[in-house]
């Protein structure tokens, strides 16, 4: 489906090297011969150079045409790639909206390529992942999103229901062929297939969501037990205030580091002691919220253990090894002045904080949100499958393939995909 004629800065604004300006919809070719000097045929694919209109003045680059459907929106598109500068760049799509384009919405491009079928609802949300991407990690997730992996397990998913549905559909059209039974028996082991693919996906879910914002690390522990020299040498620079003093930490301190590419937010916290001084117990306060909402507490350990929320996984670290103290039962010994135990640190950090890394991932709570629906309507159906009237456990199926079709946005409102596409930038 063809659409009418938008424009808009496709790049960052400022200063560089390139700028591109794009056009999409009903007349894009035509703007491309309005505003471009080349006045031969137009190949697809194909960059011309030459000058580029903008209205008051002339600029010389390149416009290149993609001829519909072979383009990112499905529509004929055409690009003009000036030289980066803000001013050149709005001229140049100034003068396409004097020609008769509009200005395009936020996302509008990638809108128009989920609607004309060029790509799924999840894999428009890997687009704007890979732009939003903070870390190496989140590339790889945002990409594994735009090529369609998840889209295509729920499509399979999908699939399989719509098998059960079949079966349920020929009990229900020939019931004096009496084949309830046999189909009851196949339509639970395929409903057991499909509930335990669920399952998989949302234990995904965690590590996705670490992908999303980043794996939060508390460094907690006593007073002067080295917490803010390890999170110093974990960043390699002097973020925090290192004193023999202490309680010299009042304040939750930030800083990040990546390990193999996934993000990790780490949090200087306050030493935990009793104390009579006020600003000191607000910051053992914040400290403890830290640690409360930590994905993973590194403990520098002293002599006695101190308890931890249940499920957060805990590394305890023995700090200042280059003094001789390696005799504290902890998971690994380090010294924060010459970086003997770091590497070993971090590779614990990473497995315990992060793990493996998937290809398949929900990053989203919309991805979330759709799976657990459908895990629970093929839970409820598989319940009812053996016992309950054929009708009642096909509404459950239904349900359950109706949720799994929101991945793709093949079931999504209306509303849901006008919310996922106003977070794009303008121009994507």
């Amino acid at each position: 489906m063809t659409y009418d004629l938008i424009a808009a800065i496709a790049t960052a604004e400022g200063r560089g090297g390139v700028a591109i300006v794009r056009a999409s919809g009903a007349g894009a070719l035509g703007l491309a011969r309005n505003m471009f000097s080349h006045r031969g045929e137009y190949l697809p694919n194909m960059l011309y150079a030459g000058e580029i209109d903008g209205g008051s003045f002339k600029d010389y680059g390149m416009c290149v045409y993609f001829r519909a459907p072979k383009s990112y929106t499905g529509e004929d598109t055409v690009e003009f790639h000036c030289h980066g500068g803000r001013e050149i760049a709005r001229g140049i799509l100034r003068r396409a909206l004097d020609l008769g384009a509009r200005m395009a919405d936020r996302g509008e491009f990638t809108k128009r390529a989920y609607l004309n079928g060029k790509l799924s609802l999840s894999a428009a949300e890997g687009v704007a992942d890979m732009i939003d991407a903070e870390s190496e990690a989140q590339v790889r997730a945002g990409y594994s999103l735009y090529t369609e992996k998840l889209t295509n397990e729920g499509k399979r998913l999908q699939g399989v229901l719509l098998e059960c549905l079949a079966g349920i559909d020929a009990d229900l059209d020939y019931p004096e062929e009496d084949l309830t039974a046999d189909t009851r028996t196949q339509t639970r082991e395929k409903l057991v297939c499909v509930q335990e693919a669920l399952a998989a996906l949302l234990k995904q879910y965690r590590a996705g969501k670490k992908l999303k914002s980043g794996v939060s690390v508390a460094l907690c522990g006593n007073p002067n037990a080295g917490k803010s020299s390890l999170f110093n040498a974990l960043l390699g620079s002097d973020r925090a205030i290192v004193s023999a003093t202490a309680g010299t930490t009042r304040d939750v301190v930030e800083g990040a580091i990546e390990l193999n590419g996934v993000l990790f937010r780490l949090f200087d916290t306050a030493g935990l002691r009793e104390s009579g001084d006020e600003i000191e117990r607000e910051g053992i306060r914040r400290a403890e919220r830290a640690i409360e909402s930590a994905d993973l507490i590194l403990y520098l350990k002293e002599e006695e253990n101190l308890s931890f929320p249940a499920g957060t996984p805990v590394i305890t670290v023995g700090a200042k090894s280059d003094l001789g103290r390696s005799d504290r039962g902890c998971d690994v010994y380090l010294s924060a002045r010459t970086g003997e135990g770091l590497d070993r640190l971090k590779e614990m950090m990473y497995e315990k904080g992060y793990g493996r890394e998937s290809d398949v991932c929900l990053l989203e709570e919309r991805h979330y949100r759709s799976v657990s629906e459908s895990y629970e309507a093929v839970g409820e159906a598989l319940t009812a499958v053996m016992n309950a009237p054929v009708e009642l456990y096909a509404e459950d199926v239904k349900r359950a393939w109706v949720a799994l079709g929101t991945l793709s946005g093949e079931t999504a409102s209306e509303a849901v995909v006008n919310e996922i596409f106003e977070k794009f930038c303008v121009g994507k």
